[in-house]
């Protein structure tokens, strides 16, 4: 149960990242733009009459400001989308567009609520706010999030649904918007009598850490570290930034709750004369970690490198301290001490908690986007003056922090002979390590996902990782969307398992029978973690040249009309391929010809199947329409018999479509080949409007 939950966790903070990936640049617009058209900023800096009111470059930069604004203004909807996404196992589009509905329309049932029940004016003040000019409960960022969970959840389990013939228009992915809008109109008069209650709750517990004063920021701050390594600190800090938790606070006569959220708005006000460290304490603790702290790491890191590796080592080790100082991007250094010395990570994350609290102590107020690097200090720090932030006490903090970390990881790396980069075994590679590197070595250590060869057999017959662009499954196939179909190994896939190959383009399936969705879950875990990576950088055995190729056989068009693939015939024992793999056709006229040279084996009593053993051996079935056999041979005129020898294009039979039609039947023809198991591929080579004899299926074994 713990390691579930934990699972899920840590989906729902790589799903957080998609959205927090625009913040970094909506806070440069926002920055950029709020500060350079601050009146009272100008005034200080004697800016005025190049860059004041009715000036082109105060509209440049308005423009810039609202449009950054308009990001953080809406991050609860940016939020619903992002996360519906992040959490959406396929068809993420379909997630995003369901996502947005339900956005609303659990904001519009809130706001309907409310006016049922007295209006605004008869809640509390401040629980109330306008979401994209709807009267809603103030529910921040846990609004799109609440709804992103909760859609991404409608979409995995429905997004396949069958529904009744005469609803089938809104089955699979249709429905999920459907089932959405239901769902989130009751979700919404939910939320109008629990979020109340919730948000006395985080208004009482944002009061405990505003109480809590500087052991509490001490507190937050190892803990924001001490949660990168599982992915979960996004889940940890988000609350802070952009709820009550954070604090809330009146500015230019409205209440704004969350610490990031706080900054901004007194960013825009001009009469902040000094920002708030009620709200910045839970941010400016990271610029002396990032700016200083971390490359005095790398320096001793560097420093305790042997002579002879120094050099390569040192390009490592720049790079990753230059990435870190301007951008606030710390993985590679963070994770290379935690990979080789978990200990060193447990001094650092004190170490942070100790930055946080110092920056508090110190009344240092500078606020950032999303991360701690040199650009988020000069925006939001140097170019709004030491009055408003104290920026210039985060400089002998920073040098004491870099001192610190020089100093005592060069002691610990020797004291303890530490493999830091630069002092492994000479046959090991110089590198900097990754969380992708963290989860390989735990799989080497025992936590290794089940399935992991068949999935590296898989993979490396897919063409290898950077040839898999995309995985999913249905019932029995598993389904991948390729780059380069060249790289295809056939042989190399049979081997892993595989009851068949459909080729289609960039499209793969391999048919494995129900056990795809755990083939499918582990080779996802496998193209994830650096094991596949490794699997790229060694040389791949020929397998192909092991065995000669076999001439391939094909299967042609028995009848004018729409070639289509098995999954989107009507009936579902031919859709997941129980009878063989192959192809339909949706016919124009009613005129069969034979799709392969060979002779009649089978002529069903109701005439409504045919089949026909090919020289090769393929045993092909053509099948005339979707339960057809009910009407009895009527309507149907077979022109072969067992034991006859046809070739392509011979006529075998006629039907009269329009009547079949009439009955109520679908003319939908089917057309398998049953001994499917007996070939390692089977290719789809045309689909859409072609003529009868037009070849389509080409098969190996």
């Amino acid at each position: 149960m713990k390691d579930k939950l934990f699972g899920v966790l840590q989906r729902v903070g790589r799903s957080f990242m998609l959205p927090i990936a625009i913040l970094p640049v909506a806070g440069l617009l926002l920055g950029i733009g709020q500060s350079l058209t601050n009146e009272t900023m100008l005034s200080a800096y004697g800016l005025l009459g190049v860059m004041g009111p009715d000036t082109i470059p105060y509209a440049v930069l308005k423009v810039c400001g609202d449009c950054g604004n308009a990001v953080f203004g809406n991050l609860p909807l940016i939020f619903a989308i992002g996360v519906a996404v992040g959490m959406a196992r396929a068809e993420k589009e379909v997630a995003a567009l369901a996502g947005a509905i339900a956005f609303f329309i659990m904001h519009t049932a809130i706001s309907a609520m409310i006016s049922i029940n007295g209006g605004a004016a008869a809640m509390r003040e401040g629980a109330t706010t306008s979401v994209l000019g709807i009267t809603s409960l103030q529910m921040g960022v846990f609004g799109g999030i609440i709804v992103g969970l909760g859609v991404a959840a409608l979409h995995n389990k429905f997004y396949k649904i069958r529904l009744p013939e005469a609803l089938s228009f809104f089955g699979g992915t249709r429905f999920v918007p459907v089932i959405s809008t239901v769902v989130f109109v009751f979700v919404g008069i939910i939320m109008y009598f629990i979020w109340p209650p919730i948000q006395d709750v985080m208004y009482a517990a944002g009061g405990l850490v505003s109480a809590s004063g500087y052991f509490g920021t001490f507190i937050y701050g190892v803990m924001e570290r001490a949660l990168i390594p599982f992915g979960l600190h996004h889940v940890f800090y988000l609350p802070f930034w952009q709820t009550s938790l954070g604090g809330t606070m009146e500015i230019g006569g409205r209440m704004i709750d969350g610490a990031q959220n706080i900054f901004f708005a007194q960013l825009a006000d001009p009469g902040t004369t000094h920002f708030a460290v009620s709200a910045t304490r839970f941010m400016t603790g990271k610029f002396p970690l990032m700016i200083f702290g971390l490359p005095g790491a790398a320096f001793a890191m560097y420093r305790c490198a042997e002579p002879e590796k120094r050099k390569a080592v040192g390009g490592l080790l720049i790079s990753a301290a230059l990435t870190s100082m301007l951008t606030g991007i710390t993985e590679p250094l963070e994770f290379t001490f935690l990979f080789v010395a978990p200990g060193l990570y447990v001094i650092h994350c004190v170490f942070a908690g100790a930055a946080y609290m110092l920056m508090h102590i110190l009344n240092v107020c500078v606020g950032l986007t999303f991360s701690g690097g040199i650009i988020d200090m000069f925006l939001f720090g140097v170019l709004q003056g030491q009055a408003k932030t104290n920026w210039l006490m985060f400089i002998p903090v920073g040098l004491i922090y870099f001192t610190v970390y020089y100093f005592m990881f060069s002691f610990l790396i020797r004291k303890l002979d530490l493999k830091t980069p630069g002092r492994e075994k000479e046959d090991k590679e110089i590198k900097l390590y990754t969380r992708a590197d963290m989860a390989a070595e735990h799989q080497k250590e025992g936590e290794e996902t089940d399935g992991s060869d068949l999935s590296a057999l898989i993979a490396a017959g897919l063409g290898g990782k950077e040839n898999i662009k995309d995985v999913d499954c249905c019932v029995t196939r598993l389904r991948c969307t390729i780059a380069d179909p060249s790289k295809v190994n056939d042989r190399m896939l049979q081997k892993s398992g595989s009851r068949g190959i459909v080729k289609k383009g960039d499209g793969v399936q391999i048919i494995y029978g129900p056990m795809v969705t755990v083939i499918k879950s582990n080779l996802e875990d496998y193209l994830a973690s650096s094991l596949s990576d490794r699997a790229a950088e060694a040389p791949r055995a020929p397998v192909a040249e092991e065995m000669p190729e076999v001439a391939a056989e094909t299967v042609c068009m028995p009848v004018n009309g729409e070639a289509v693939e098995l999954d989107e015939v009507e009936d579902e024992v031919f859709a997941e391929g129980m009878l063989g793999q192959g192809f339909a056709v949706r016919p124009s006229d009613g005129n069969v010809i034979s799709p392969v040279d060979g002779t009649v084996t089978t002529v069903f009593n109701t005439k409504h199947a045919i089949c026909i053993t090919s020289g090769g051996g393929a045993e092909v079935l053509v099948h005339m329409g979707i339960d057809t056999v009910k009407l009895a041979g009527k309507y149907y005129h077979v022109k072969v018999e067992s034991g006859m020898k046809v070739r392509k294009g011979d006529r075998i039979a006629e039907f009269d479509l329009e009547k079949i039609k009439q009955e109520g039947f679908f003319v939908t023809t089917p057309v398998v080949v049953s001994n499917s198991e007996e070939y390692t591929s089977i290719t789809i080579e045309n689909t859409g409007e072609l003529d009868a004899g037009t070849k389509v299926l080409t098969l190996k074994k």
